[in-house]
């Protein structure tokens, strides 16, 4: 009976699996929809430019106040699983008890900010105000260090390469590099300059492991992965990217931070933002 009652769930009130950025991707197109081919034939009109909105506008303005080239972006991202019903993204952040569960490498090129990632669709290059599209909770920037900003330069050679190359994406979470996942790819790429940011994590050790044994022993039995093996994670104060000593938080900023140029409050209308001004929209 349960097993009918998930199935009219997912086939009547399936959520389509889509984030933002997909539904900016022309119908025709095959392929990586932010590789060097379509950057290629977005320059050259054979694809539509990108449409900014109001919202995106504010984000473009703040990314060329506020970022700088070799700036790890970390969000929450809404990628879902099991036709768009189970939200893969919220439950690998809720596991390792991070705020977040994506991370991308910022480049000035051309005066914009843009982002270097990779998911399933491959090594991404997007302009930062559409990267920030497809976050749906906590956002934070981090920056190298003033000793350490020298290798802000390999990092970024690093990202561009993998980009050119279109390394896969990878599934396996291996830790050989045939193949990159989000988080190894900004760790990968800072190592390639000389400067590892934080260890990996066994999966057996996430912080809430314990909390989410149905899932964990699902992922378990329906993949590669095994409890053992280490991954790299946005993570937290206590561990992962984020709490990696040669960095400092541009956003959120700190309290009582000394920090010289500081940044402009973020865009209402993303992540938790959106439900502070759906709020103030309700009760107005």
């Amino acid at each position: 009976m349960w097993t009918f009652v998930w199935c009219v769930t997912v086939l009547f009130n399936g959520h389509d699996g889509k984030e933002p950025t997909d539904r900016l991707i022309p119908a025709h197109w095959q392929g990586n929809p932010w590789g060097p081919e379509a950057t290629r034939a977005r320059a050259s009109g054979e694809i539509a430019p990108i449409p900014m909105s109001p919202l995106m506008l504010q984000w473009d303005k703040w990314g060329k106040q506020v970022l700088r080239d070799g700036d790890i972006v970390f969000r929450r991202a809404d990628a879902r699983l099991l036709f768009g019903r189970f939200p893969f993204s919220r439950f690998t952040a809720n596991v390792s008890g991070s705020e977040f569960s994506h991370t991308g490498i910022v480049a000035i090129e051309e005066g914009l900010p843009v982002v270097y990632d990779t998911t399933k669709a491959g090594v991404r290059r997007q302009p930062f105000a559409v990267w920030i599209l497809d976050n749906v909770g906590p956002f934070g920037v981090k920056r190298l260090r003033p000793q350490l900003k020298s290798h802000a330069a390999g990092a970024i050679r690093f990202c561009r390469e993998a980009y050119e190359r279109q390394i896969p994406f990878d599934f396996e979470l291996s830790p050989d590099d045939k193949a990159l996942y989000c988080v190894e790819m900004t760790e990968k790429a800072f190592r390639a300059s000389g400067l590892p940011l934080a260890d990996p994590v066994r999966l057996g050790d996430m912080e809430n492991v314990t909390k989410y044994p149905i899932c964990v022993f699902l992922f378990l039995q329906f993949s590669n992965l095994t409890l053992d093996q280490p991954v790299f994670f946005p993570g937290n104060d206590r561990h992962g990217i984020w709490s990696s000593p040669s960095l400092v938080t541009i956003y959120p900023v700190p309290p009582r931070s000394s920090t010289v140029g500081q940044p402009q409050q973020k865009p209402a209308g993303t992540g938790a933002n959106k439900t502070a001004a759906r709020d103030r929209s309700s009760s107005s």
